[in-house]
């Protein structure tokens, strides 16, 4: 069995990983001071469904398997890119938006499957399971040490969403948002274009 002081360790180590400035963390901030609390929790629920499959695969051996893949993991991060992309054509047109930008309403279930979409199109996320689980694992523990140590890892994804949904849907952040709406999107945009044209660029250097 794995003990406290492990555990700590490598919930902290996963952690800075998920908490870290990426295209999951960026778009649930910019969702949450766009369209509200709500919207981001329910955004950020999916990318935590999604890292848990993550997280699964890592645990079972399989994420190994996958970066053996050329192939597919070349296919996510070719798909992964273009959906990169996509979210930048969707922030760079509100940018282009003079004044109030109008907000749609968009149903809890597409926010839901967004966030799922995002973060199963991101192979990296296995990356940074395996790296956070080879701190408190080796070849000779349980399957129990497995199973607690991945669940560690899943209540720090599940806090992180949560959090970010938190702090970015309170009223003095959307209040900025709304006073600096186009840099926001602006600025999202040139990072979501950067991290997909990276992904492609990645899959096709191979």
């Amino acid at each position: 069995m794995v003990d406290l002081t492990t555990l700590l360790a490598v919930g902290v180590a996963f952690w800075v990983i998920a908490a870290s400035p990426g295209p999951a963390n960026i778009s649930n901030a910019a969702i949450a001071m766009r369209y509200g609390r709500r919207a981001s929790i329910v955004y950020g629920l999916g990318l935590s469904v999604a890292l848990v499959f993550w997280g699964v695969l890592a645990a079972t051996g399989m994420g190994a398997v996958l970066q053996a893949s050329v192939w597919l993991l070349m296919a996510l991060k070719v798909l992964g890119g273009c959906y990169l992309l996509w979210l930048a054509w969707q922030s760079g047109r509100s940018a282009m938006q003079p004044g109030d930008a109008p907000v749609t309403e968009i149903a809890a279930g597409r926010w839901f499957w967004r966030g799922v979409i995002l973060n199963l199109s991101n192979p990296k996320s296995v990356i940074a399971w395996m790296a956070a689980l080879s701190m408190g694992l080796d070849p000779n523990d349980t399957v129990l040490s497995v199973v607690v140590t991945t669940l560690v890892c899943v209540v720090v994804a599940f806090f992180n969403n949560f959090s970010y949904s938190l702090v970015f849907s309170m009223g003095g952040m959307m209040a900025v948002y709304r006073r600096c709406r186009r840099w926001v999107e602006g600025a999202s945009a040139v990072l979501f274009a950067t991290g997909g044209l990276a992904l492609i660029r990645s899959a096709v250097s191979k």
